[in-house]
């Protein structure tokens, strides 16, 4: 299992995006989507430890791969 307190970063290709939204729905404090397209907006690339199991569950969630995890 991955160290919590481990730095992550997180980061999204707009190109990519198809405005599902299973970002946002599933890390709120992490990702938006923008009210012109829909399309993923990124809150907090380093996201607090509270909100890392949600941005991790995110990246495996959104359909067009549009967001990327180091750390």
């Amino acid at each position: 299992m991955s160290d919590p307190r481990a730095p992550l970063r997180l980061g999204v290709d707009r190109a990519r995006c198809v405005g599902a939204g299973m970002c946002a729905l599933t890390a709120p404090a992490v990702f938006d989507q923008d009210e012109e397209e829909g399309l993923v907006v990124l809150l907090s690339p380093a996201p607090a430890p509270e909100h890392r199991p949600a941005a991790r569950m995110a990246v495996g969630l959104c359909p067009a791969e549009a967001i990327t995890l180091t750390g």
